[in-house]
Order: C-alpha cells, then sequence, then structure tokens
C-alpha cells in the first residue's frame, strides 16, 4: 500500500528561495513557513517519525528505522510547511509540520499519496473540474500532518492553518484532499466514528471518492437514529474535527492502514471557508 524508497533522498527536492517565499508567519518565539533546505526537510522527517513511529506505535521500514526519519517518494515533489521555535537550535527547531502537493507539479491523479487508497478519479470529471474546480484554479493534497506534543496547542494549530490559508490563496487552490486517519485497525471498534462521519458528511454522489475495492471497509454500521450526532462528532480525532469544522466532506469507505495501525477516510475540503475562517479573520 505505502511506497517505500530505498533511502531518504532530499538533492531532487523542490527548494523555494527564501526571497521568493512570501508565505512567512511569525508569532512570539513562532514561525510558520515553507522548508527551505534538506535540512529542514530531515528534521520534519525526524519528527513525524518521533510522533509516527515512536508516539503512535507506527511500523517503520528499517531504512526508517535506521535513520528514525519517516520518508518515502513523496517527500521530493511536496512542499512541506514547517512551524519553528525560534528559541532553539538544530532540527528540534522544527515542531510541526504539513506536507502539501499542488496537481500543477505533478503529471497525473495516480501521483497523488491518497490514490494509493482511494480512487480520486471523479476528482479529474468534466463536471467537478468545471462546476467545483473552473479552469484557473487547482487541487491540493494535504498529508503527513503532526505536531511535537510539547506544542499541540490551538495557537500552533491556528498558525499552520493561516499560513496553509495564505498557500491556497497564492496557488489559486479551490479543494484540499486527503487521507485523515482514526485510531486503531479494527473498523467494527469504530462504529460509531465511521457511520457518523457517513451518515453526515459523505460526498455527493456526483463527486463520490470511495476506497479501492481491495481496501474499501464499510462505513455504514448505524443509521441515524441508532446513535446521538453528538456523541458521533466527540468521537471523532481532534484533526477530522477540524476538518469537519471547515465544512469537509467525506468519502465512500474506509481503508485499514497495518503499518501506521489506523483506519483512514477520505477528506475533501472547499477552500472558500479556510480562507473566510483564516484569512479574513487575521490578515
Amino acid at each position: 500500500m505505502k511506497i517505500e524508497p530505498m533511502k531518504a533522498r532530499t538533492e531532487n527536492m523542490r527548494w523555494i528561495p527564501e526571497d521568493a517565499e512570501p508565505i512567512v508567519i511569525e508569532a512570539g518565539h513562532l514561525e510558520i513557513r515553507l522548508a527551505r533546505t534538506s535540512e529542514e526537510l530531515a528534521a520534519a522527517q525526524a519528527l513525524r517519525y518521533k510522533v509516527f513511529y515512536q508516539e503512535m506505535d507506527a511500523k517503520p521500514t528499517a531504512a526508517m528505522a535506521d535513520l528514525e526519519r519517516d520518508f518515502d517518494d513523496f517527500d521530493d515533489i511536496c512542499d512541506h510547511l514547517l512551524a519553528f521555535d525560534l528559541t532553539k537550535k538544530g532540527p528540534e527547531r522544527v515542531v510541526a509540520t504539513y506536507r502539501l502537493l499542488r496537481e500543477e507539479v505533478i503529471s497525473g491523479m495516480d501521483e497523488f499519496y491518497s490514490s494509493q487508497e482511494f480512487d480520486i478519479s471523479s476528482l479529474f470529471t468534466e463536471k467537478f473540474r468545471r462546476e467545483k474546480v473552473g479552469e484557473d484554479r487547482q487541487i491540493l493534497e494535504l498529508g503527513r500532518s503532526c505536531v511535537h506534543p510539547d506544542y499541540r496547542t490551538n495557537n500552533t494549530i491556528q498558525l499552520m492553518w493561516r499560513a496553509i490559508a495564505r498557500y491556497i490563496e497564492k496557488h489559486n487552490i479551490a479543494y484540499l484532499f486527503g487521507c485523515a486517519s482514526l485510531p486503531g485497525t479494527d473498523p467494527d471498534e469504530l462504529k460509531l466514528q465511521l457511520s457518523y462521519l457517513y451518515n453526515r458528511h459523505k460526498t455527493p454522489e456526483e463527486y463520490n471518492v470511495p476506497a479501492l475495492p481491495h481496501y474499501y471497509r464499510k462505513m455504514d454500521y448505524m443509521t441515524p437514529e441508532e446513535y446521538d450526532d453528538r456523541m458521533g462528532l466527540r468521537s471523532q480525532a481532534p484533526l477530522i474535527k477540524g476538518y469537519l469544522r471547515l465544512g469537509c466532506f467525506i468519502g465512500d469507505g474506509a481503508v485499514v492502514d497495518e503499518q501506521f495501525g489506523t483506519t483512514d477516510v477520505f477528506i475533501l475540503l472547499p477552500s472558500d471557508g479556510i480562507k473566510r475562517r483564516y484569512l479574513r479573520l487575521f490578515n
């Protein structure tokens, strides 16, 4: 299911010159911007390893365990949004990260990470592009989000999303999408979470995004009458709650990710709500 390169590469990255990247946010001792060097990417990969493999008990490859870094081939083509603690030095300065992949930098939908688990072809139909995206806009994949335990505050998350809002405005993003995870690999134990997402937030049929057939696990365990909506929302992982507050849709079907010990769902998020909340409120 996951791409596992033989080594962690940084030499092929599309680095952004400092004077060409206007997306910089400073607040107190935190600075939010895109990675500019291979050392900064390596620090982000080390943070991802600490969170995913040491804290959350995901299963690293031998190469990852040897370097204590989480990496894959997608790192080479993504922008990496980072939060820096300016009071620290070296790799410890990187305290949060988000991976961003715009469609204009790849050659086809199969190069998106999400296409390994979900059929995203509906996002490339003439109808969706004409009615939802438009000629001069594009879509953006989000992934590999994590925050150092000491920085999991509302302030850090708000700053990261302010930077994402600037990024989507700069690059004319119409929709964001990606895989979001629920902890655990037994969907039967996630009946409430999955049923709520399916019943209340499923993508419309005309641009539904289903899990690939060989990974598909059902989500509609319960009808809306069998649970309380407040409990369904409360049961969600924090990141998914955040996406729901921004008006996201959920694809059809869950995918069990044994490597990360999670059950994944597909997120489709219009950019307009993000810009309203984070550009007008803070800029």
